[in-house]
């Protein structure tokens, strides 16, 4: 019969390990080693390393909380639908979410240059709580941007509307009262 190997290269590829800093390797970051670099770590962490105001744009596709029920949730076949049951998706309750998302958005504030924008992506599950705390937090939301997708998730239990959208929010770091007339040159 044929062999079959069990021997699996674990390595990284040279070009991927000179993008990569773990989180461990610094207890500051400073913009030369972090430039053009992917930074792997808890991302509360690794952010509160990075030097401020030196983002133009930020892109967030945050967890989505998506709150799916304790017990099982079945599709009409019969097999159980899987949700993220990851650590970075599990909160306790609503409050554990927002105050992560306070966290998380403040420090993306303390990162972000004055005028720079930031898009955040979500679904009808966290999207709104979102829009909120960023209004709450002074950013000034420029759009919405509707996603729609062409391969949704199926609606299992034909319950109620196929969600085949997300939502990107587009706003800027912060408006300032005076800075309120350079607001047409975001529209």
């Amino acid at each position: 019969g044929k062999q079959i190997s069990t021997t699996v290269n674990t390595s990284k590829p040279e070009w991927l390990e000179n993008l990569v800093i773990n989180n461990s390797d610094f207890n500051k970051f400073e913009l030369k080693n972090i430039l053009n670099k992917v930074l792997f770590g808890e991302c509360l962490e690794v952010m509160r390393k990075i030097p401020p105001e030196i983002a133009d744009l930020v892109f967030v596709d945050p967890p989505y909380f998506l709150q799916l029920p304790p017990k099982k949730l079945l599709r009409w076949t019969g097999s159980q639908v899987n949700g993220v049951n990851e650590s970075w998706d599990i909160f306790k309750d609503f409050a554990d979410y927002d105050n992560f998302t306070i966290q998380y958005l403040t420090e993306l504030q303390r990162v972000m240059k004055p005028k720079a924008t930031i898009w955040i992506i979500g679904t009808y599950h966290n999207i709104h709580r979102i829009g909120k705390i960023m209004q709450d937090l002074g950013f000034w939301i420029l759009n919405d941007v509707i996603w729609f997708k062409t391969n949704p998730m199926p609606n299992f239990l034909g319950v109620r509307f196929t969600n085949a959208t997300e939502t990107l929010i587009w706003a800027v770091k912060k408006f300032k009262n005076e800075e309120i007339k350079d607001y047409k040159r975001y529209n």
